[in-house]
């Protein structure tokens, strides 16, 4: 059996842009990519913090080291430049290497760069 497992994720990216003009996608900056094994064109799940919105599109790799999260598109009615989003990406893995799996987690702060990396997630936030 295979399972959809959580690949990489960009916690808290801060959007920098909205593109409504643009075909569709999310531009994510090539460091910030590389750091959580996104690769262009792959899909990924995106999450809004602010307003609850959630949307599946592609990637289109952005500048190396811009900071660049822009989503283009119909997707740009879903976000304000500022909103703190994450963003998922999933892998297909059999059950024989599930247990051996560890994601690549990126928490980003304010100016989108990288302050902690992580292969698992806190099972609660409360104390």
């Amino acid at each position: 059996m295979y399972r959809e497992m959580m690949s990489g994720k960009l916690h808290r990216a801060t959007v920098t842009e909205a593109n409504l003009n643009y075909v569709g996608s999310i531009t994510i900056d090539e460091e910030l990519m590389n750091a959580v094994g996104i690769l262009e064109n792959e899909k990924v799940q995106v999450v809004n913090n602010n307003n609850g919105a959630r949307l599946e599109t592609y990637v289109i790799r952005g500048k190396s080291g811009s900071k660049t999260i822009c989503l283009n598109g119909a997707a740009a009615r879903l976000v304000q430049p500022g909103d703190k989003v994450i963003i998922i990406s999933y892998k297909w893995i059999n059950d024989l290497e599930c247990s051996e799996h560890l994601p690549k987690v990126a928490i980003l702060n304010d100016e989108n760069q990288i302050v902690e990396m992580l292969h698992s997630e806190p099972a609660s936030t409360i104390k």
